[in-house]
């Protein structure tokens, strides 16, 4: 049997958001990045049934020059830390630099086998999560619905409200599908 993972945007999924006029914004450093506590028993819940955690993150600040590439690395580090995450996929670039790995292009996706993408799930909180698991043709995606005022321009197979949300929707499709 191959390989699924669950992929997951990293602000608003598995760390809070930092929300200015309806608009999602990265924690400007370790020290602000706040985990909220459904997160480790839901990400325990999908590694229990057989998903790799892989987070596919942008951070286009980093190539804006507000952020420093440092600061990601270690965000990335304390999640590591206290998350029980596979893999951290990374897009420093912006949208100017038309890259095929800052969502919604789906090359942070399809640095895995094509047939573990086919088997696996994207969770996002916004419509470039959606629309770069749907150009990398995974099994489901998910939308995290945190009411941002850019909405989603993309339908995502389900809307639910939290990660616990996500993990139910998730593991009763598996059931369902007999994976």
């Amino acid at each position: 049997m191959s390989t699924r993972s669950a992929f997951l945007d990293r602000d608003g999924v598995i760390n809070r958001a930092v929300v200015r006029a309806g608009k999602p914004y990265p924690p400007d450093g370790v020290a602000d990045t706040v985990v909220p506590e459904e997160v480790a028993p839901a990400l325990a819940r999908l590694r229990a049934a057989g998903y790799r955690l892989v987070v596919v993150t942008n951070q286009p600040d980093v190539a804006a020059g507000r952020q420093r590439r440092e600061v990601v690395e270690a965000i990335h580090e304390a999640l590591s830390s206290v998350l029980p995450l596979d893999e951290i996929r990374v897009c420093y670039h912006d949208d100017a630099d038309a890259c095929n790995c800052r969502k919604p292009m789906p090359g942070l996706l399809q640095q895995s086998p094509l047939r573990e993408v086919l088997r696996s799930v994207m969770v996002g909180d916004r419509w470039r999560d959606i629309e770069a698991g749907r150009r990398a043709g995974v099994r489901a995606t998910v939308l995290i619905d945190r009411g941002y005022a850019e909405g989603c321009s993309v339908e995502p197979d389900a809307r639910v409200g939290s990660l616990t949300e996500a993990v139910d929707w998730i593991l009763a499709l598996d059931e369902g599908a007999r994976l």
